[in-house]
């Protein structure tokens, strides 16, 4: 009849004993055998005695194993190892992370045979002790001399001629098995379609993996921006509710963002949000990335291909930035601005309350400046505002540039009479020039007209609206310049209107005094 067993008080943590927190169950004293159990597998077996240190803290065995609580075995070079199993250095360097071993060496073939036929331990021992899975340590038990790891030759079959073939092809083909076998059959194939399925199958499940797998893109300090819209319906006090436009600047390395608010996403409202930005922050990267809005990039037709927006490329080209365009339906290309806009509707929207356009842009503004750039942010684990102090040498000095609006080169088409227009004046050019594109740049108080690049007129900016400006030596000759001078000046005219009154002589007021009182004769 087995002895009684009782329970170690406390628990070894030597996780090189192979036994991390190991319950360890000892027989009394007076037993027959030495035995120990951990996690209900035995770990020591020996026919000598066993018995107990009379404080009940160790367990001796009179082979000379020790046992405490803190520690393994203690005894001679061989029990040790019998313990602890092989040092890194005396395994194979192909061991699995799963401790099987794909090819085991010469001397880990020594080692379980020492064990099993002279230290008479158990398979199950063994494998614990050295970390083996049991078929292995079978297997090495019954080899009777060591032999090297022979791995069996790959099987051939009618597909491992179009092996190179298939892997190259299946991804054009989005991995259609039924493409392959169609094409393969033009090449003189004679296997069946279900092999074909069989081979593109671990192709398709790795594109599947590969394709949701998310690789985080870090950027230098000012390198690059992310710009996004995101949209809200808001109530206000005065008026009603309407849709909202939150542009959302944000710088690539410190993630401190710029919010504006607007109540549309026009071109003109795009970049002004743009030179805020830039003004907020003094200054900004050298490339900008974007989702493919009109407002950056007009969309492909039939023969042309996806091209900028003139005034949009004109405006990058004025404050030397790169504009960049993320892929077609992958907005984590800019996830760094898209978490911008999250924050900004998860965080400042909630539970507060607008009285008009300006309250939102002065709640906006304090937040932006005691919240958003203060917080510790969740992918850095540093504040925006401490590592902008980092990017901010590294950004491109906009710092007394004036606004595109004021000074950049804006495209402008010659009409047929000529003149190209600009803040709802018009001004004169050659009259070859019609119908050709040119560029028009204010200056100071002139305005500049260029073609490819060269000036070809010069006018002082008229000071209001609806005016016209010609110089002679712009049209084809004195008589049209004469007629589009009678066209050209005084107030516009409404089409068909004509005088009401013929041209009449101008007096002095006092002659018609004169004449009511009688003193000048009819």
């Amino acid at each position: 009849m087995d002895e009684p067993t009782v329970q170690h008080p406390r628990y070894c943590t030597d996780v090189a004993w192979g036994m991390e927190r190991a319950d360890l169950r000892f027989p009394t004293h007076g037993a027959d055998e030495c035995r120990a159990t951990g996690r209900g597998v035995e770990v020591h077996a020996c026919r000598r005695r066993a018995g107990h240190e009379e404080d009940g803290t160790a367990h001796v065995c009179y082979c000379g194993l020790t046992w405490t609580p803190d520690r393994p075995a203690e005894a001679g070079a061989d029990e040790k190892m019998a313990v602890a199993g092989p040092s890194s250095a005396d395994r194979s360097p192909e061991d699995t992370p799963l401790g099987e071993v794909a090819m085991v060496g010469e001397q880990v073939w020594r080692e379980v045979h020492q064990r099993f036929y002279v230290g008479r331990q158990s398979k199950l021992a063994i494998s614990l002790g050295l970390g083996l899975d049991r078929k292995t340590v079978r297997r090495l038990v019954q080899q009777e001399t060591w032999r090297p790891y022979d791995r069996a030759p790959q099987a051939v079959t009618l597909l491992t001629p179009f092996g190179v073939f298939l892997t190259e092809r299946a991804p054009q083909v989005q991995y259609s098995a039924r493409i392959l076998f169609q094409e393969l059959r033009q090449q003189q194939y004679a296997g069946s379609y279900e092999t074909v399925k069989r081979f593109v199958q671990p192709l398709r499940t790795a594109a599947v993996v590969a394709a949701g797998t998310q690789t985080r893109f870090e950027t230098a300090p000012g390198q690059q921006s992310q710009i996004d819209w995101g949209q809200a319906q808001l109530a206000f006090r005065r008026g009603a509710a309407r849709a909202v436009h939150f542009f959302v600047l944000t710088l690539g390395y410190s993630r401190r963002s710029f919010y504006a608010a607007y109540l549309g996403e026009t071109l003109g409202q795009f970049l002004d949000a743009h030179e805020r930005a830039f003004e907020h922050f003094g200054g900004h990267t050298r490339e900008h990335l974007y989702d493919r809005p009109r407002t950056v990039t007009l969309p492909a037709d039939a023969g042309h291909p996806r091209r900028w927006n003139v005034t949009f490329k004109a405006f990058a080209e004025y404050w030397s930035f790169e504009p960049r365009l993320c892929r077609a339906y992958r907005p984590r290309t800019k996830g760094k601005v898209e978490s911008g806009v999250r924050y900004l509707k998860g965080n400042f929207l909630p539970g507060r309350a607008f009285v008009d356009e300006r309250d939102l842009a002065e709640q906006l503004a304090q937040w932006q400046t005691e919240i958003a750039d203060v917080r510790v942010h969740g992918t850095t684990h540093e504040r925006p505002c401490d590592r902008f102090q980092r990017e901010q040498p590294f950004l491109v000095p906009t710092l007394g540039h004036r606004g595109f609006a004021l000074e950049a080169r804006q495209p402008r088409l010659v009409a047929e009479d000529y003149l190209v227009s600009f803040e709802s004046n018009r001004y004169s050019v050659p009259f070859t020039l019609i119908g050709q594109a040119v560029a028009v740049q204010r200056h100071g108080g002139q305005l500049l007209i260029f073609h490819r690049d060269g000036l070809v007129a010069e006018h002082a900016l008229l000071p209001g609206k609806y005016q016209t400006v010609i110089r002679p030596d712009h049209g084809p000759g004195a008589i049209a310049r004469n007629a589009r001078r009678v066209h050209s000046t005084g107030a516009p005219r409404r089409p068909g209107l004509r005088t009401p009154f013929p041209d009449v002589e101008t007096r002095d007021p006092a002659l018609y005094d004169a004449l009511g009182a009688g003193l000048v004769p009819a």
